[in-house]
């Protein structure tokens, strides 16, 4: 099924493209229209030319040098609010039209987040940055989360079902407030976690 002319009012070359991988469906769009790689690719450069760290840093207004307590985590993957375009791929892999990307920064007395989400079939964006004692952080985790996300087949595109897919999410809690972030483009992200909860023990018992 061809992508209402509404949505496209407004829209940027790239916001186009991306409306179109997650509504233009059937045959045709399976022939000509945007593979999921392609797709990938341009979230990935998109998300490469924000310059995370260095965003991060400038925001937080403290030199590197400062933030040496253990080295900065890294961590992305696609965003499943409820306001998003989903898309089940013919891969098998489940995307989004958001993209959440977040660096943590540890200093000897804190834990500084800066967090960035941006949508590729609009250009909006949330920006966020936290800093959080340690003595105040209750847990550090990571999660397997379930979502529906579009699996459209037939060649007029009109067999249209849910299926559910699995994410992986991050947690930061401290006490009336939770940070979470997905780590769906971070394979080992268990292993960043599990740095950050070692040095989590270690504040809490000095």
């Amino acid at each position: 099924m061809p992508v209402d002319p509404q949505l496209m009012r407004g829209k940027t070359a790239e916001q186009k493209r991306a409306i179109k991988y997650f509504q233009d469906t059937g045959c045709l769009a399976a022939l000509t229209g945007m593979k999921d790689e392609a797709y990938d690719q341009m979230v990935l450069t998109t998300l490469n030319g924000l310059n995370v760290k260095k965003k991060g840093l400038g925001k937080i207004g403290l030199d590197e040098d400062q933030l040496k307590e253990i080295a900065p985590i890294y961590l992305h993957g696609y965003n499943y609010d409820s306001d998003v375009l989903t898309k089940v791929g013919s891969d098998g892999r489940s995307r989004s039209s958001k993209y959440d990307a977040a660096m943590l920064f540890f200093s000897d007395t804190h834990v500084y987040m800066y967090a960035y989400t941006f949508d590729m079939t609009s250009g909006a964006k949330k920006e966020k940055t936290e800093e959080y004692f340690y003595k105040d952080i209750t847990n550090f985790s990571t999660s397997s989360e379930t979502t529906e996300a579009t699996k459209v087949s037939g060649c007029k595109g009109d067999k249209v079902t849910k299926k559910t897919v699995e994410y992986s999410r991050f947690s930061l809690v401290v006490p009336g407030d939770k940070f979470f972030c997905s780590t769906s483009g971070v394979p080992d992200a268990d292993k960043s976690v599990s740095a950050m909860k070692q040095k989590l023990r270690e504040k809490k018992q000095q």
